[in-house]
């Protein structure tokens, strides 16, 4: 498997409404009115969870799912907004709309009917990533496709949860309560540091189990691209160099030294997005290059192929969809 493959978790969006039901307040955000939902409806319920499941899409996603679902979101504090529609859902511009009635920078997916896609703020995640992860689980049921897919990127989705999440209450307290309070607090800390301690521990047991699985693929880029600069041969004092080139290839070389670098020292998934945006920064440099030695017009920096970074940067957009997917532009190489 390629790098797309598996640098699953590892780009910007925006997502109008008409009138519609309002959701419940549950977990899930699901409710049991029938009426359609709008673009608005699902905004509002994720002010107060992660998980929207459409009353007409109800079969896709149960209750006890959706609740399951939306607390792995909220232990993991990361921005991730998922909505289950039926097929029927309004789709033209969905994900922009979505993205701007809930004015939140994150990942935002949506199973609509039996089509699932994403999109995210390249801030907590690339695009290229999120549509690699979009692949992998295409054509599995609703609750297999959702949980593996929000179990990936909840390892390398940066930023935080919205605070309206964490369900906390406004009311006030006497002084008298707080010292009970206070008292059992104190009795329990022991307790709750042990939970606490044993929690992290997973934790850090994940993020190291899926960096060793990201190593393993991102090193075989690394060296992919070190073949790539000595396929081109290129000798700084060689007939017909001039600065130019030898700027593009001493940061060609750099992005190499930097890429390794870089995994090195990577202790976390989301280290590995300084190797990935080392070796397109390098890509790019060597396209400079081969395009100043055959004396063509300089390429555009582009997004890196969607099928696979180590094509090098892109050179158009194409239409593409995954199976049972919705159709989208996707940056695509020559070949």
């Amino acid at each position: 498997m390629g790098l797309s493959g598996l640098l699953l978790a590892l780009g910007a969006v925006s997502f109008t409404a008409a009138p519609g039901a309002s959701a419940a307040p549950g977990t899930s955000a699901a409710s049991g009115a029938q009426d359609a939902s709008s673009v608005s409806v699902v905004a509002d319920a994720w002010k107060k969870s992660p998980v929207y499941v459409d009353p007409a899409a109800s079969d896709q996603l149960s209750e006890r799912q959706a609740d399951a679902l939306a607390e792995k979101i909220k232990k993991a504090d990361k921005p991730v907004f998922v909505a289950v529609l039926p097929d029927d859902f309004p789709r033209q511009a969905l994900f922009r709309q979505l993205r701007t009635e809930t004015g939140v920078t994150g990942l935002y997916a949506v199973r609509l009917g039996d089509g699932f896609d994403a999109k995210a703020d390249r801030s907590v995640l690339t695009g290229n990533a999120v549509a690699n992860l979009v692949s992998l689980v295409q054509g599995e049921s609703a609750p297999q496709q959702l949980d593996r897919f929000v179990g990936q990127a909840l390892v390398q989705t940066g930023g935080k949860a919205p605070e309206s999440w964490g369900g906390g209450s406004d009311n006030s307290v006497s002084p008298g309560a707080l010292v009970g309070v206070g008292v059992v607090v104190v009795a329990g800390a022991g307790g709750a540091y042990a939970i606490v301690r044993r929690k992290k521990r997973r934790h850090e047991e994940m993020q190291r189990e899926s960096l060793r699985k990201l190593s393993v693929v991102v090193d075989e880029d690394i060296t992919a691209f070190g073949e790539e600069l000595d396929r081109l041969d290129f000798h700084p004092a060689e007939s017909g160099a001039d600065d130019a080139m030898r700027a593009d290839y001493e940061r060609a070389l750099d992005s190499y030294e930097k890429a390794k670098s870089y995994m090195a020292a990577a202790t976390r998934p989301e280290d590995v997005r300084a190797v990935t945006q080392a070796l397109e920064d390098g890509r790019f440099s060597l396209s400079l290059l081969a395009a100043r030695r055959e004396g063509r017009e300089l390429p555009e920096r582009r997004a890196p192929c969607f099928f696979d970074p180590r094509h090098g940067p892109s050179v158009e957009d194409a239409t593409w969809a995954p199976a049972n997917g919705a159709e989208r532009s996707v940056p695509v190489c020559a070949a």
